[in-house]
């Protein structure tokens, strides 16, 4: 497993775009985009087809502070 950063938008409203930026864990590049598309789907509502991923980028763990990449990797705060 992997630790990805992810930048995108979603849309929020009628002609507005919410941007975000979001750090998981997942396997590949396309495991770290299904699990976006799965996640905000399900917090925001929002179908496939209005959310864009931009970017997906490897980071080093120990850059991100996202709870659920922390606690996967065992990581502890200094």
């Amino acid at each position: 497993m992997k630790a990805f950063r992810v930048h995108g938008s979603y849309r929020a409203a009628k002609r507005r775009n919410q941007p975000f930026s979001v750090d998981i864990v997942a396997t590949d590049e396309d495991g770290a985009k299904e699990k976006i598309l799965s996640t905000f789907g399900s917090k925001h509502r929002v179908t496939r087809r209005f959310i864009l991923v931009d970017n997906i980028a490897e980071i080093d763990p120990t850059d991100s502070t996202a709870p659920s990449v922390v606690a996967h990797f065992g990581l502890t705060e200094k």
